[in-house]
């Protein structure tokens, strides 16, 4: 196999259209790194198409494989499977497919995109109040990334975001998440504030993320399940998403320091509602 033969890349196209049809069917997107590919064979959801590994990665996934197996009843046929049908390739190879930098550990997978998760599927309430986390034109994919990682950390029901002015879910994205993608619901909609609107009709409690109040999350008195609001870095929740939210509220910091990364800020307010609940 050609060491400079290049794997085609997936269409740059909003992953809330993955579910219509022939686009679904003719679209592909790949994840790298040891742990969002791992999550992604795992999940009985994801379409698998090529699985490619470098010879240290493919040693590294027959250990995982040995060492899940050795588990009383916790047999790995995905896996498994997934490992017998992997093709093994140069490391330049998968370089080459993947943006300059990417930290792919040897590990490569083209995949069909996930299908678009149902609204009120995903948001219906549960007996243990979770909570959601909405972000109001967060762009960045690492930043969407990490707030996905905290999010499945801290048990949240999903991560909602409006088609507009949000990351795909490329590789950048499922890499910082670190296999959270394959396991939270992420929920594009078309309109922000009318999916906050829907929410309150479902029961939550919406609490938006604001530095300036004086209101601290940590002592603000919050109805269950709390719908999380978090803006964009520098300008912050849009005026209509503030109107919408029930309460704001801030983190606690120092006075030398103005504001947070928005994804230690939702972090942070995320394990901080797990111990209000």
């Amino acid at each position: 196999m050609s060491r400079n033969r290049r794997i085609k890349r997936p269409a740059s196209k909003s992953a809330g259209n993955a579910s219509k049809g022939a686009s679904k069917r003719a679209r592909s997107e790949l994840i790298y790194g040891f742990h969002p590919v791992l999550a992604a064979l795992n999940n009985p959801a994801r379409q698998k198409q090529r699985l490619m590994l470098t010879k240290e990665a493919k040693k590294s996934l027959a250990n995982e494989v040995a060492e899940r197996n050795a588990l009383p009843n916790a047999a790995q046929p995905d896996l498994e499977s997934a490992l017998t049908n992997s093709h093994t390739v140069a490391r330049a190879e998968i370089d080459n497919a993947l943006p300059q930098g990417s930290v792919h550990q040897g590990f490569l997978l083209q995949c069909a995109p996930l299908a678009a998760p149902d609204f009120e599927e995903c948001c219906a309430p549960d007996a243990g109040g979770a909570p959601l986390v909405l972000l109001d034109q967060v762009s960045d994919p690492h930043n969407v990334g990490a707030i996905l990682r905290s999010a499945a950390a801290f048990g949240a029901r999903a991560v909602i975001l409006p088609e507009r002015h949000s990351p795909s879910a490329t590789g950048v994205l499922a890499k910082a998440a670190s296999g959270a993608l394959e396991t939270v619901p992420l929920l594009r909609v078309t309109n922000l504030a009318r999916s906050m609107r829907d929410l309150k009709d479902m029961g939550y409690w919406l609490t938006g993320l604001d530095s300036g109040t004086d209101i601290l999350l940590s002592s603000a008195a919050l109805k269950q399940p709390v719908a999380l609001v978090l803006g964009a870095e520098g300008s912050g929740l849009r005026r209509l998403t503030r109107e919408n939210c029930d309460t704001l509220a801030a983190i606690k910091m120092s006075s030398s320091m103005h504001s947070l990364n928005v994804s230690n800020a939702a972090a942070i307010a995320l394990y901080q509602l797990t111990i209000n609940m």
